[in-house]
């Protein structure tokens, strides 16, 4: 396995967008003179001493509190300049903590997918873990992204079929049955965290899935049950459902993108009871119905767009769907 990416640049807005300190405080020292000067010319006028050198005068008083109050505006710009100040120096320790946050993600990930990439399925198996941790704990969502989309590469990689039970293959039978439940692990984890809802902790929800060509297979089952389809992009594209099975049991899809097309249902179950398809896009175009199961009993909403099934007990339509399926 060929797997050295490194995680996506970051651009969530958390890098620094501050003037240079000096010209922060020139401009603000700048408007401060302006307004002590602003404030003591509108006094003048306000108090109708535009003649002040030839009609009228001002006693030592009046012209006494109008300075005082000119060098006021003048303290009050100081401390908006240690408040420029302090944010500054926060934005600075944000940015320094973030840095810091980032460059470990980055060593855990490289250490990750080195083990993803191992030949033991052990090994393997860690990696798995390890970048599904990363994913819940990552500083900003493409980071968390990235671990995604290496997992979901991980399962699109040809692998070997079963060698039977043949004894003059029991190594590659074990071997083989490793490297499967390395990849039901990934499915699993997959299902587990894309059912908690978005905005929690460890939910991945929004994230896009990649599952293109994927193979679903005896004991692997992915739970989708009651997630969110409203703004991720998933694709089952290419994808030959041949055991194990996927629950989209209602769950609801208004929004985003989940594309079943070309996909092959041949054995297992695909269960969307109860699923709600109310906005977003869902697509079967091409989809081949030969075996499993697949229901969408007690669905509500329209016809996912290109779903054409065969008269066959293995497809179960709502009444509505069956009279617009040919």
């Amino acid at each position: 396995m060929t797997a050295n990416r490194g995680p996506r640049g970051a651009t969530d807005g958390r890098e620094l967008r501050l003037w240079k300190a000096g010209w922060a405080l020139i401009v603000i020292f700048t408007a401060a003179i302006l307004a002590a000067g602003s404030v003591f010319y509108s006094l003048v006028y306000l108090l109708d001493f535009q003649e002040i050198d030839t009609t009228a005068k001002l006693d030592a008083k009046t012209l006494f509190d109008m300075v005082k109050l000119s060098f006021g505006v003048v303290a009050g710009a100081g401390a908006l300049v240690a408040l420029v100040v302090a944010y500054r120096r926060q934005r600075v320790d944000e940015a320094g903590a973030y840095r810091e946050a980032t460059r470990l993600h980055t060593e855990r990930f490289s250490k990750a997918v080195e083990q993803l990439g191992a030949d033991s399925p052990a090994v393997q198996l860690g990696g798995v873990h390890a970048l599904a941790s990363l994913a819940d704990d990552a500083p900003d969502d493409n980071l968390r992204q990235t671990c995604i989309d290496v997992l979901c590469a991980y399962l699109q990689l040809p692998f070997t079929p079963d060698p039977g039970d043949d004894p003059a293959h029991q190594l590659e039978r074990h071997r083989y049955l490793a490297l499967r439940k390395v990849r039901h692990t990934i499915l699993r984890l997959i299902g587990d965290h894309y059912r908690r809802p978005r905005g929690t902790h460890r939910s991945w929800q929004g994230c896009d899935l990649d599952l293109t060509g994927v193979t679903i297979d005896g004991g692997s089952f992915m739970d989708f049950s009651g997630a969110s389809f409203s703004g991720s992009r998933v694709s089952f594209v290419l994808a030959s459902f041949s055991g194990g099975g996927v629950s989209f049991d209602r769950a609801s899809f208004s929004g985003g993108e989940v594309a079943f097309n070309s996909a092959s249902f041949s054995g297992g179950m695909v269960l969307f009871t109860g699923a709600s398809f109310s906005g977003g896009r869902v697509t079967f175009g091409g989809a081949n119905f030969s075996g499993g199961r697949v229901t969408f009993e007690d669905a509500t909403g329209s016809s996912p767009q290109g779903l054409r099934v065969p008269a066959a007990p293995t497809v179960t339509l709502p009444p509505a769907w069956e009279l617009t399926n040919p």
